[in-house]
């Protein structure tokens, strides 16, 4: 447990260490969305070269989220720290020298793995350096802030470095600033870790690790065409490797994941709620910039002005969330039906630019999701073990970024099937950019009915639900903490101040 009586700085060092790192990650990942054109024309990518280079830090991220935060847990989550932005300064810098797509997209995935031993270290930290109550809804409202701050800044940053030198800028100063965050990291965080390691679960790591991957590359092969064969196989390799990963924890004394965590209505609500998040959210949003460029001939810069005020209402939102005192089920509720009500505020946006009309659907979607940044936050911590944090994280993690990859290619596919065929890697004419136009719309109203259905389901489940009793699950921290842990995980007891509100 960390010494209380130390200066009171030190908290203040730990949490500015977790968001800025956290910011640094989502930046990276928002990278390639508004210069992917430029990308493409130096290294000659096609078009199934540019989905790899989307998709290749999402790869990298979700593969490795829940095995990083069970590492982190066992070993210790400022080690994790420490790692991630060491490989993220190697993953810059091959990025920013890469001479072909090949190699630029292995620098992504690598990128994405050094991201996920960043996020699940950071929230697990916060989870052990900010006890429950007013001082962790604080931490994760701005930790999930810094989310939506990274989303904001990225294309911006990229944009603006694309056009002043070259897009390989901004790897240059991504690495720069991993190595700085590293450097402050040492110096700033304290060591922490299950207070009982649990044994090294390899046939969990390799079984998931590979499976999630696999899924990922189903799902990114599938964009040009679901039906392939070579798709069907990944499909079908990756429910193999998942179900063997199912099996295994079932039957280890102590599993990586604890699948009894599923019984648990906070941690199904934490992993159910990143995932819808990720689909009818992040994957519709990241596709959206691309499609303004192309059908409205925006630039980059412009692209990204626009975008900044859905994901600067998203980080003014999370930072905030705590002053509306909802409990974590309604705050994710909310959520969802401001990102709904936003998608269909949206309808018309590809086709013909409404400033009035569609800033206020940029605001109130960015609304809706900076009050799911914040739940999911919160809910990833108090949804296990006190001595899980990490672990936590990184399922709550993997399921938003296994979401948003399913949903960025939901989003392609629909877009292109009721756009009359075309897709945005080309030069549009006249005629194409109106389909895609008519599909953006029909993916905006799809995500919206996801987002507002999901949102109804949650308030009609907690008004048919009874208080739940707090779980007596004794955690690897010891007594002091299964009694937190026992607090925490009850999203149905309104007794519970981190949970329930402030």
């Amino acid at each position: 447990m960390p010494d209380r009586s130390e200066p009171d700085h030190r908290p203040t060092l730990t949490l500015l260490a977790a968001c800025v790192s956290t910011l640094l990650v989502l930046m990276n990942y928002v990278q390639p969305m508004t210069v992917l054109p430029q990308i493409a024309a130096d290294l000659h990518a096609d078009t199934t070269g540019q989905t790899w280079i989307l998709n290749g830090i999402a790869l990298g991220l979700a593969s490795l989220l829940l095995v990083a935060g069970s590492l982190a847990d066992n070993h210790g989550r400022r080690r994790m720290f420490l790692l991630g932005t060491a490989v993220s300064v190697v993953g810059s810098v091959v990025a920013a020298t890469a001479g072909t797509t090949l190699v630029l997209v292995l620098a992504r995935v690598v990128q994405g793995g050094a991201g996920a031993a960043i996020l699940v270290a950071t929230l697990g930290i916060i989870g052990h350096e900010f006890p429950a109550g007013h001082h962790r809804l604080r931490a994760t409202g701005l930790w999930g802030g810094s989310l939506g701050a990274g989303i904001a800044l990225g294309p911006l940053a990229s944009a603006g470095l694309a056009a002043a030198a070259s897009w390989r800028a901004f790897f240059w100063a991504y690495a720069l600033a991993s190595a700085v965050l590293g450097l402050l990291g040492a110096l700033a965080l304290r060591e922490s870790r299950a207070a009982v390691r649990r044994r090294p679960d390899v046939a969990a790591v390799v079984t998931l690790g590979a499976g999630v991957a696999v899924l990922l590359a189903a799902v990114t092969a599938g964009r040009q065409g679901f039906g392939r064969p070579l798709v069907l196989v990944l499909f079908a390799v990756a429910v193999l490797l998942l179900a063997a990963f199912v099996a295994v924890e079932a039957r280890t004394r102590e599993p990586m994941l604890d699948l009894g965590l599923f019984t648990r209505p906070a941690f199904l609500l934490s992993v159910g709620g990143a995932l819808i998040t990720g689909f009818g959210v992040i994957g519709l949003m990241s596709y959206l910039p691309t499609a303004w460029e192309h059908t409205l001939g925006w630039t980059p810069l412009v692209t990204a002005c626009w975008f900044a005020l859905w994901s600067g209402s998203s980080f003014v939102a999370a930072t905030q969330a705590r002053r509306v005192g909802l409990g974590a089920d309604h705050q994710l509720a909310v959520g969802l039906a401001l990102a709904g009500a936003g998608s269909l505020l949206l309808l018309g946006s590809a086709g013909s630019w409404s400033p009035a009309r569609h800033i206020t659907g940029l605001v109130v979607a960015g609304v809706g999701s900076g009050l799911l940044n914040s739940a999911l936050a919160r809910l990833a911590i108090e949804s296990v073990p006190a001595g899980q944090a990490s672990m936590g994280s990184g399922a709550n993690n993997t399921a938003r970024y296994i979401g948003s990859s399913l949903g960025v290619a939901a989003t392609v596919a629909v877009v292109t099937t009721a756009g009359g065929g075309h897709g945005t890697g080309h030069q549009l004419g006249h005629g194409a950019a109106l389909g895609i136009a008519h599909g953006v719309d029909v993916a905006l109203v799809a995500a919206a009915a996801l987002l507002l259905v999901t949102a109804a389901a949650l308030v009609l489940a907690r008004s048919g639900a009874a208080p739940a009793a707090p779980p007596r699950t004794r955690t690897a921290d010891g007594p002091a903490a299964d009694s937190r842990a026992a607090g925490e995980g009850a999203v149905g007891d309104r007794s519970t101040t981190a949970v329930g509100g402030q």
